[in-house]
């Protein structure tokens, strides 16, 4: 099944704060092999805008460590699959673990 993963990224790895992060590495994958890898900069930080400019890019799952409910809503409403709590890893890493079926999602790390 294909994908369009989206991963907020700060310093190249996982950003605790989905909202605020530097970048985006958008991941194409189909089974267990990655396709494609492009980096993208977001808008500014608006709250709401972000599940909207990501469905817009064909993105299917968002991989972050913490994002707050009002967020995860937006995204299920675009019909985007949200996981949260996932480690501090590089992207490509996260991107094969849900690829591979084998991402661990704690705790949301957000709280507000």
């Amino acid at each position: 099944m294909k994908k369009r993963i989206a991963i907020p990224l700060e310093d190249g790895i996982l950003c605790s704060h989905f909202g605020h992060c530097q970048q985006f590495a958008i991941i194409d994958g189909d089974d267990s092999t990655i396709s494609a890898e492009q980096l993208v900069t977001p808008p500014p930080h608006e709250p709401g805008l972000l599940p909207g400019w990501l469905a817009e890019k064909g993105v299917t799952d968002v991989i972050a460590g913490g994002m707050g409910q009002r967020a995860i809503n937006l995204f299920n409403q675009q019909k985007i699959n949200v996981f949260v709590g996932a480690p501090i890893k590089m992207p490509k890493d996260l991107a094969k673990d849900l690829l591979n079926n084998t991402l661990i999602a704690g705790a949301n790390y957000c709280d507000h």
